[in-house]
C-alpha cells in the first residue's frame, strides 16, 4: 500500500492538472462508537483514488493532496464495520472532523441482527459466543467445492466433517469432539436436516445463496431445543436487495466433476424474490486403485425459490421453497460401470428426494418490538440399496413457532412458544425384527433475556420449559456474561443444559446403513442429558500503526449423561441402541489468531480436544478424535481483482473404536481467483496437493471384493483433487 501511495504523488508531480496539485487537507479522528475510546490503526482513504493513510496511537489522521470536488472517504478497520462518508472539497472550513465506528468481529462486513440469538444487537454485544462466516470467506470456499458445505466447515477451528462411509461419501458434523448427533444444522433458523437427513445434510447444501454462516458452540437450548448440545450451525441465506443481483458459477476438476449454478435476487416495489438452482455430476472415481470407488457416481439438482411480500416497511412475509434430488451410487468399480460377473457384485446406491416449504412473518412495532411467526414442513425420502439389502424411509418433520421481542434501553426480552415434530417411517422389505419407525414431538416455552447492567458488563440468561411425546418434561436454563474490559480486551463465558431425544439416526448407525437394528423402545430408552460451560477471552489491537492483530482463547467443558450407544446384542448379529451406565467427557480449548497487513492477512487456528468416553467404570477415548488439530490460511487480496490463498491443516494420530491408533497427516491446499473483467472472474484450486490419503497407511477394507469390510474413516480418502472454473456477476 506505501508502494501505491508513493506512485500515486508521483505522478500527481508530473502532472500539470491544477486538479492533482490541489492542497486540500482532510484531518480526522477516529474513536469506537461505544467506548469513545480512539482507534489507532485504521485504514482512512479516498475510494477509488486510493488516497489515504492510517491513524496513529491517538487514532488521528491528515491526509493531504486531496483532489477537488466530491470524494468519498472509507473508514476501513479489522472487527469494525466500514464506514463511508462524502465530501466536497476544498472543505467551506478546516477543522478535524470526528467519526465513530461500530464494533463487529466481522471483517469489513456488519451484521446488526444476529439471526441465530434473535438479537438486534451488534453481535460485538451479544454475551453469547458466535462466530460468523462472512460473504468474503464464503466466496473463496465456493470456489473451493461449489457442491457443497463440506469445505467451509471443515476449515473452521473446534468443528470437524467426519466421513460415515467410504463407497457413498455420507458425513456429519462434530464440534468440540462430540458426535454428529448432537450438532444442530438450522437454514435460517429453521430445523431442515435432521434425523434421516443427517448423513447426507452437508453434502447437500450449496455454498453459493448464502450470505453468511453463524456458528454457536455449546447448548444452544433456549431458542432451539436440547438437540443442540455440541452447538449449532445456521445457514443464513441471502435477501433481495433494491439492487438486482445475478451470479453464475461453473466448476469442474480432476475427478470427473462438474458443477453448475446460478442465483437471481430482486425487488419490485412490494414484493421481492431470489431463485437459487445447481446440478452437480460427479462420475465414479477410485483414488488408489483399489477397485472401490472413494467418490460415488452422484446427479444432484436443487432449485430453491424465495419469495418475499412487504406490506410496508415494517412487515415482512417470506415463503421459500427447497427441492432437491440426488442419485448417488458407489462399491465396486465394475459394478457401478456397468459391468458386473460373478466376482463384482458389491454397490452401494444412496438416493433421496427433499421437499420442504417455509413460512416466516415479521411485524415491527413503534417500539421497536419484533413478532415473528415461521412455520415449515420437510418431507425427506431416502433408499439405501447395496446388492443384498436394501433399507428405504422417509422422514416427515414439523416446525412452528411464534416469538415476540421487546427491546429497551439496558433490557431486551424474548418470549416465544414451538412445537417440532420428527416422524420416520420404514417401507420396503421390512426386516423380521420389525419396522424402525418412531415419532418424536416436543412442545417448548421459552423466555431469553439480554441486560446491559453497566457500559461494560451484559448479561443474557434464558429458560426454557420442553414437554414430549413420550411424557419427558425438561426444565434448561442458560447464562452467558460479557465483560468488555476495554476497547482491547473483551471476555465471555456462558452455560447451559440440553438434551437429545432418543432416535435411530447416528454415525455408527449410518456407518451401518442401518442393517440389523433393533427398533427403538422407548419404555426403556432415556434422553441423554448434557451440562456444558465454555469461556474465551478476546484481545484486538493494531501493532506498529499498521499491523492489525487479533487474538481469541476459548475453553470448552460438555458433560453427556447416559449416552445413547449402538451395541452389539450378545450371541446375535442385531445391534441395539442402549442408554449406557456413564458419560461422555469433552473438554479443551480453541486458540484462534488473525493478522492484517494491507492487502495480506493470516489467519491460524489451534484446537486441543480431550473427549473420553466414561462407561461401566472404563475410561476409553472417544472414537476418530484427533487431540490436536491446526489450521492455518495466507490469503494475498487486492479487492475485486485478485485472490491468492494457501492453507495447511495438521490432524494428531486418533483412536479407532478396535482400540488401534492411527497416524497423524497434513494437507495442504492453494487457490486463486483473478477478476478478468468487472463481471467475469477465473479461479483455480489445487486441494490437498500433496496427496494424503487413508490408503497410503493401510488397506482401505478386509475381506474380498464380494463382501468388503471396510476400515473405519480418519482420514481423506480422495487425495489431490484439482478444480477450475468461471464465475459471472452481474
Amino acid at each position: 500500500m506505501k508502494f501505491r501511495f508513493t506512485l500515486i504523488i508521483s505522478v500527481a508531480l508530473l502532472c500539470p492538472s491544477q486538479t492533482l496539485f490541489a492542497q486540500n487537507i482532510f484531518r480526522v479522528t477516529v474513536k469506537d462508537k461505544e467506548t469513545q475510546e480512539p482507534l489507532p490503526g485504521v485504514s482512512v482513504y479516498i475510494r477509488p483514488a486510493m488516497i489515504g493513510n492510517t491513524t496513529d496511537t491517538d487514532g488521528q489522521v491528515a491526509i493531504q493532496n486531496i483532489p477537488q470536488g466530491t470524494q468519498t472517504l472509507v473508514f476501513s478497520m479489522i472487527g469494525y464495520a466500514e464506514q463511508k462518508l462524502q465530501l466536497t472539497f476544498p472543505l467551506q472550513k478546516d477543522s478535524i472532523y470526528s467519526i465513530s465506528l461500530e464494533s463487529s468481529t466481522l471483517e469489513l462486513d456488519e451484521v446488526t441482527i444476529v439471526s441465530s440469538t434473535r438479537s438486534s444487537r451488534n453481535i460485538s454485544n451479544i454475551p453469547t459466543r458466535i462466530e460468523t462466516i462472512a460473504s468474503g470467506e464464503l466466496e473463496e470456499k465456493a470456489v473451493m467445492q461449489p457442491g457443497n458445505i463440506k469445505m467451509l466447515l471443515t476449515e473452521s477451528t473446534g468443528i470437524q466433517v467426519q466421513q460415515t462411509s467410504q463407497v457413498s461419501g455420507s458425513a456429519s458434523i462434530r464440534i468440540q469432539g462430540l458426535d454428529g448427533k448432537y450438532t444442530q444444522l438450522l437454514q435460517d433458523g429453521f430445523p431442515l436436516y435432521s434425523g434421516y437427513a443427517e448423513g447426507l445434510s452437508i453434502l447437500q447444501v450449496p455454498p453459493l445463496n448464502l450470505k453468511r454462516v453463524e456458528v454457536v458452540k455449546g447448548s444452544s437450548s433456549t431458542l432451539y431445543g436440547g438437540g443442540a448440545i455440541a452447538g449449532l450451525v445456521n445457514l443464513i441465506t441471502k435477501e433481495p436487495e433494491d439492487k438486482r443481483e445475478i451470479s453464475t458459477l461453473f466448476n469442474t476438476n480432476t475427478s470427473s466433476a462438474l458443477d453448475l449454478s446460478a442465483y437471481y435476487s430482486e425487488k419490485f416495489g412490494k414484493t421481492g424474490l431470489t431463485f437459487y438452482t445447481a446440478g452437480n455430476l460427479q462420475k465414479v472415481y477410485d483414488a488408489n486403485n483399489d477397485d472401490l470407488s472413494d467418490i460415488p457416481h452422484f446427479k444432484r439438482l436443487t432449485i430453491n425459490p424465495n419469495f418475499f411480500y412487504y406490506f410496508d416497511k415494517n412487515t415482512t412475509l417470506n415463503v421459500a421453497l427447497n427441492a432437491g434430488l440426488e442419485m448417488r451410487e458407489g462399491g465396486d468399480m465394475q459394478v457401478v460401470k456397468g459391468n458386473t460377473d460373478f466376482e463384482h457384485v458389491y454397490y452401494e446406491q444412496d438416493n433421496s428426494n427433499r421437499y420442504s416449504a417455509t413460512a416466516k412473518f415479521g411485524k415491527t412495532f413503534a417500539d421497536k418490538s419484533v413478532l415473528t411467526i415461521k412455520s415449515s414442513g420437510g418431507y425427506f425420502k431416502r433408499l439405501i440399496e447395496q446388492n443384498d439389502y436394501d433399507f428405504d424411509g422417509a422422514q416427515l418433520s414439523g416446525f412452528g413457532e411464534a416469538s415476540y421481542f421487546i427491546p429497551k434501553e439496558k433490557m431486551d426480552w424474548v418470549f416465544g412458544l414451538n412445537a417440532i415434530t420428527d416422524d420416520f417411517s420404514q417401507s420396503g422389505n421390512i426386516p423380521a425384527t420389525g419396522k424402525l419407525d418412531y415419532t418424536n414431538s416436543v412442545i417448548g416455552l421459552f423466555a431469553q433475556n439480554t441486560w446491559n447492567i453497566s457500559q461494560k458488563f451484559i448479561a443474557e440468561n434464558g429458560l426454557r420449559f420442553d414437554y414430549t411425546n413420550h411424557n419427558d418434561f425438561f426444565v434448561l436454563p442458560r447464562l452467558s456474561l460479557l465483560y468488555k474490559i476495554n476497547s482491547n480486551w473483551s471476555s465471555r463465558i456462558g452455560g447451559g443444559l440440553g438434551y437429545k431425544m432418543p432416535t435411530i439416526f447416528s454415525e455408527d448407525s449410518e456407518e451401518k446403513a442401518f442393517r440389523n437394528i433393533l427398533p427403538l423402545d422407548f419404555d426403556m430408552l432415556k434422553p441423554e442429558r448434557s451440562y456444558g460451560i465454555n469461556a474465551d477471552v478476546n484481545y484486538k489491537t493494531v501493532l506498529f500503526n499498521e499491523l492489525s492483530f487479533s487474538i481469541n482463547q476459548m475453553l470448552f467443558y460438555t458433560i453427556i449423561q447416559k449416552p445413547l450407544i449402538l451395541n452389539e446384542v450378545e450371541n446375535t448379529a442385531y445391534y441395539a441402541f442402549t442408554n449406557t451406565d456413564g458419560r461422555i467427557d469433552t473438554k479443551g480449548f480453541e486458540t484462534n489468531v488473525k493478522l492484517r497487513y494491507d492487502e495480506i492477512s493470516c489467519y491460524l487456528g489451534y484446537t486441543f480436544t480431550d473427549a473420553v468416553r466414561k462407561f461401566d467404570g472404563t475410561n476409553t477415548v472417544n472414537p476418530l478424535t484427533a487431540k490436536h488439530r491446526i489450521n492455518a490460511n495466507v490469503m494475498y487480496e487486492i479487492e475485486d481483482k485478485l485472490r491468492l490463498s494457501y492453507e495447511l491443516f495438521y490432524v494428531s494420530p486418533q483412536h479407532l473404536s478396535t482400540g488401534g491408533k492411527t497416524c497423524d497427516y497434513w494437507i495442504m491446499g492453494a487457490s486463486a481467483e483473478y477478476s478478468v473483467f468487472e463481471f467475469f472472474s477465473l479461479f483455480v484450486n489445487f486441494e490437498n496437493f500433496t496427496d494424503t490419503r487413508q490408503s497410503r497407511w493401510g488397506a482401505m477394507y478386509t475381506g474380498n471384493i464380494r463382501n468388503p469390510q471396510f476400515a473405519e474413516i480418519y482420514a481423506p480418502t480422495d487425495g489431490f483433487i484439482a478444480n477450475a472454473g468461471f464465475r459471472l456477476r452481474f
